[in-house]
């Protein structure tokens, strides 16, 4: 008897059941610029040439806040010459921030510890972020000089110096109120934590945030990643169960 092959399953995304809130680690810029014998500095280009197309379209799907891993705490121990690259890369697009922003709805912020950028990167964000005060679309939060242990250690404080002066008693620091406290304090919950390049770890990003996020891995390397691999990475979230603990 002959079986006839089972018909691959053509899935597409469930536009009510969205993840509302995506942190992405963007890997593998590097690895991809030595796959096609270019200097680093060629990878982290392509790398945000893919990261301003993957942010328009989450906003166009309906996704409400991406958090994107643009450059670590960690990330000052990379060479000097790579860091200069990436900083005058980062003042680049801030600079073309109208011409990026233009016609789209997206909101764009920056968390972590801005005081160690320099004094024209941080005008070149306060600028970009003004442009796009009023719009309602996506957030984007653009993670820079940023570590997870360092946003809990600084809400942390934000609780000392609470009871220091008075102001709330150590029994009223509840998980709410450093929640409130985490630099996406009022954005929605993070559903789901992106990294491809094959690495599996979350190398200290978001790690409050990420207590309950659904973790997608993949072995692309980030300049590679399309659209069509978001929508791969969000079908495969819609068909976990989540249950937060529970049975």
């Amino acid at each position: 008897m002959l079986f006839k092959k089972k018909k691959e399953e053509v899935r597409s995304i469930d536009p009510s059941n969205l993840p509302r809130h995506i942190g992405v680690i963007m890997d593998g810029n590097g690895r991809w610029a030595k796959n096609r014998h270019l200097p680093r500095s060629a990878g982290h280009k392509a790398g945000a040439d893919t990261f301003e197309k993957i942010v328009k379209y989450c906003d166009k799907i309906g996704i409400k806040a991406i958090t994107a891993y643009a450059f670590s705490t960690e990330n000052w121990n990379r060479p000097k010459a790579e860091v200069d690259n990436l900083m005058e890369l980062l003042y680049n697009y801030l600079q073309m921030a109208e011409e990026k922003f233009a016609g789209t709805n997206i909101i764009l912020r920056v968390i972590g510890d801005r005081s160690a950028l320099s004094e024209k990167i941080n005008k070149a964000i306060d600028h970009a972020i003004e442009i796009t005060n009023g719009n309602t679309g996506i957030i984007l939060n653009m993670a820079l000089n940023y570590g997870g242990q360092d946003e809990i250690v600084r809400a942390a404080r934000i609780a000392a110096e609470a009871v220091k002066n008075g102001e709330m008693t150590p029994e009223e620091i509840t998980k709410e109120f450093l929640d409130k406290n985490m630099y996406t304090g009022d954005n929605p919950p993070v559903d789901l934590i992106i990294r491809p390049s094959g690495e599996l770890r979350l190398s200290n990003f978001l790690l409050w945030q990420s207590a309950y996020a659904e973790l997608w891995y993949s072995d692309i390397n980030w300049p590679d990643f399309s659209e069509k691999d978001m929508e791969r990475a969000i079908i495969d979230y819609q068909k976990r169960n989540r249950r937060f603990g529970k049975v």
